[in-house]
């Protein structure tokens, strides 16, 4: 980028006496200021949708700013890993101390995260909502249920009238004692409570 440099000291040429050959103002210093001009100008960009080569300088606006400057390659960067700062002291506010992470990896949450300390929780057991209106479920990490449901021995009595005269009667005894597994449809993930 070319700046304008004055080639004829024109201011100069009033204290010249007016016999002086050099008072008199000749058209190759007009035609030498004006091409300097010419070249400044041409080296320069529109104020209107400029278009830069070269590497622009710009002055670097500080973190957090936010107007319509241009935002220079440091602002970008400083931003950036201020950001990388804050996005960790935004997860711990997302993920605060009792706070529940569940993941199909193994991976323990205070190495992905890299804050807090979490434990298993609910290892075998599958989740379900609060529902203050039902004694099973209305406390915060309660505990309940089985997969395998007690079966016991019981029989059915049977009286049966085939038409007017006849009559019969029965027992029957069904299953016997022990337990059947009943289990859900389920998906295995890994669930961490934060607590520290």
């Amino acid at each position: 980028m070319a700046q304008y440099t004055k080639a004829t000291n024109f201011a100069a040429k009033d204290a010249l006496l007016p016999s002086d050959p050099d008072k008199i103002i000749k058209g190759t210093e007009f035609d030498d200021e004006f091409n300097a001009i010419q070249t400044a100008v041409n080296s320069k960009s529109n104020a209107i949708s400029p278009n830069f080569t070269g590497v622009p300088l710009a002055p670097t606006a500080t973190v957090g700013t936010q107007t319509t400057q241009i935002a220079t390659t440091a602002f970008v960067n400083a931003s950036f890993q201020n950001t990388s700062a804050y996005a960790g002291l935004v997860a711990q506010v997302i993920y605060p101390v009792g706070a529940l992470y569940i993941s199909t990896l193994g991976t323990n949450p205070a190495t992905l995260l890299g804050f807090g300390t979490w434990v298993e929780f609910g290892v075998g057991k599958v989740i379900v909502g609060q529902d203050a209106t039902d004694a099973l479920f209305n406390t915060l990490e309660e505990t309940g249920g089985s997969k395998d449901i007690a079966t016991s021995t019981h029989t059915h009595s049977v009286t049966a009238a085939t038409g007017t005269d006849s009559l019969t009667t029965g027992t029957a005894t069904v299953a016997t004692g022990g337990t059947n597994t009943n289990v859900q449809p389920y998906v295995v993930v890994k669930m961490w409570k934060r607590t520290v």
